[in-house]
């Protein structure tokens, strides 16, 4: 399963789920050629591209006559992929994608997420079917360090109830510069795709079970502890 979503803002947090062997389309669209994700700008074709999930990881397909798109690692060291004009099926090895294309004033892009990717596990037998990591985390990751800074109080203080809000993990991240609707975003990637943590079933606590269910869950499973609190910035006294 992977999901693309349109650069997220306040007002449009949309996105689109894709099992192996679908396909979603993607460009300016039109009244008789509608596109699953829409980019509205006019220097993007009405049929730009085409994304299809291809077990773990996902196609991009550049349907453009004359324009070269961008595949970036948002959470890596500058690695991207350029996909030109007429490129069918281009293997996109990113977990962590944006799509960026050409537009009138500057780029628009949107982003892909590939979380169930495969690892094996050093020492497995051989002969064996691979076994896959339950929970993976990549720890350069921003979503990452979002982990710890929800887990950091529980971590200093294992007796304390409290868990970071949101405002407080932009100021206690501040160097990434991370939105609200940024940060909120990871969370909800965190929770749905990476953690996979369960809707409560009441009607306690829904404003900020994510973010609750996520520290008991990394703390749980030791998936975040002390020596994680490196990847955080030094506290300001």
């Amino acid at each position: 399963m992977i999901q693309m979503a349109a650069t997220p803002t306040d007002d449009r947090p949309y996105s689109l789920e894709l099992a192996p062997g679908e396909q979603a389309t993607f460009g300016r669209g039109s009244t008789g050629a509608p596109v699953d994700l829409a980019l509205d700008d006019p220097a993007v074709s009405r049929l730009a591209g085409a994304v299809v999930a291809v077990g773990d990881y996902w196609l991009l397909s550049n349907l453009s006559t004359s324009k070269t798109y961008v595949v970036e690692n948002p959470e890596g060291g500058g690695e991207f992929v350029k996909v030109p004009p007429g490129r069918m099926g281009a293997p996109i090895p990113f977990e962590f994608s944006r799509v960026t294309l050409p537009a009138v004033d500057g780029t628009v892009s949107f982003l892909v997420f590939a979380p169930q990717h495969v690892h094996v596990p050093p020492g497995s037998v051989d002969g064996g079917a691979a076994t896959q990591v339950a929970y993976p985390l990549d720890q350069n990751a921003k979503y990452f360090r979002i982990l710890v800074a929800l887990c950091e109080p529980r971590l200093r203080d294992p007796s304390t109830p409290r868990i970071p809000t949101i405002p407080e993990i932009i100021e206690r991240l501040s160097g990434l510069g991370l939105s609200r609707t940024a940060i909120g975003f990871h969370i909800g990637y965190l929770a749905e795709k990476k953690l996979h943590v369960k809707t409560p079933q009441d009607g306690e606590g829904k404003a900020d079970w994510q973010r609750h269910a996520l520290v008991s869950l990394a703390l749980k499973f030791d998936l975040v502890t002390s020596d994680h609190l490196a990847l955080l910035p030094v506290p300001k006294r």
